[in-house]
């Protein structure tokens, strides 16, 4: 018997190494599909218009917006942003074994897949990369709310007018739609780092 076999045998009769090696494929199997499945979206929707989000925002083209990263690089931030979801929410969290925040999120999906260090609160984020309009928001993007002048939370563009993020206590990462009732009703900025 090879020493692959025998580890493979000695972790099926060990409940715990057993369940760790279940945990990790199914984690890794859920991160391929959703790669997959954005993958497959994203031609899809290649070829449409994303709806306006645009409230009052002055029209920005998007390739004038720099930014510090590639397109191949925002869309890998897309792809991972995606592969998060179902991560438990954490006040205060930054890595998918601890639980996210919405910033901690963004934190950590910017550093992982791009190298770049966002600031750690929705507040600094408000202020960190261009402004662009709801018209031209890309794969990539930060998304913002605000309630007055007073940044709310923030999230991870994903196209097709969707975005990533970690909304609250007792939930989960999740997809959401900017034109849902209740985010269609809040302030919204986008910008590009």
């Amino acid at each position: 018997m090879s020493s692959r076999s025998l580890r493979l045998s000695y972790a099926a009769g060990n409940p715990t190494v057993a369940g760790n090696f279940n945990m990790h494929l199914f984690s890794a199997l859920r991160l391929k599909f959703w790669q997959i499945s954005l993958l497959f979206l994203l031609v899809l929707g290649g070829c449409s218009t994303v709806p306006s989000v645009n409230r009052g925002s002055v029209s920005i083209d998007s390739s004038s917006v720099p930014s510090r990263l590639s397109q191949g690089q925002a869309n890998d931030i897309t792809i991972y942003a995606v592969g998060l979801v179902g991560t438990p929410y954490r006040y205060g969290g930054n890595t998918p074994d601890a639980g996210f925040d919405c910033s901690g999120l963004i934190g950590y999906v910017y550093q992982t897949r791009a190298g770049v260090a966002p600031p750690r609160t929705v507040a600094m984020l408000q202020d960190w990369g261009r402004p662009v309009s709801g018209d031209n928001i890309r794969t990539g993007d930060l998304v913002l709310f605000a309630q007055g002048d007073v940044p709310t939370h923030a999230g991870i563009y994903v196209g097709d007018g969707r975005f990533v993020h970690a909304p609250s206590t007792g939930g989960e990462v999740r997809l959401d739609r900017l034109n849902s009732k209740y985010w269609s009703s809040q302030q919204v900025a986008f910008r590009r780092p």
